[in-house]
């Protein structure tokens, strides 16, 4: 059957980290879709309501659902905004969506941010523009993901449904 785990939160939250090593561990026919890959890099269009990389998550998750085993998808996703991406998502995975928010304070992924190589590409100020406090999505079944959680035990609460090892 057919997983979908979604990574949500603010920046510098530890989602792509998280994602990334996801993806290694779980390995072969594993597909991760990065908001920022597809919203920066690939199509260079700004975040909001009706942006344009929104038709391109959507194709990418199609895609996904009819190629991959596993998909990761993650990003801020504000949750208004990207609504249309989670009610696609739960449609076509329904009770396989593992879903996460990663409900940090905003001191906490400031710090983190700190630590990152792209931490020279923007700081503090931008991150405060972008925060969304406890943006929960009201289609998605999230479990919050806290400061006081190691990435491998992130890793690990997530691996263990996917696994079935409950």
């Amino acid at each position: 059957m057919r997983k979908l785990i979604v990574l949500r939160g603010n920046s510098g939250s530890g989602k792509t980290t998280v994602a990334k090593e996801l993806q290694s561990i779980l390995g072969s026919n594993t597909m991760l879709i990065s908001q920022d890959m597809v919203r920066r890099e690939i199509l260079k269009v700004s975040d909001g309501k009706d942006t344009l990389a929104l038709p391109l998550l959507k194709q990418l998750l199609q895609y996904g659902h009819d190629h991959s085993e596993i998909v990761i998808l993650e990003g801020i996703m504000v949750a208004d905004w990207y609504r249309p991406l989670f009610e696609l998502a739960v449609s076509l995975y329904g009770n396989e969506v593992y879903a996460y928010y990663f409900d940090l304070p905003f001191e906490e992924t400031v710090k983190r941010h700190q630590t990152r190589a792209k931490a020279g590409s923007f700081g503090e100020e931008a991150m405060k523009e972008w925060w969304v406090e406890k943006d929960y999505s009201d289609v998605l079944n999230e479990t919050k993901i806290t400061k006081d959680l190691s990435k491998d035990q992130i890793i690990q609460m997530i691996t263990q449904p996917i696994s079935g090892d409950n």
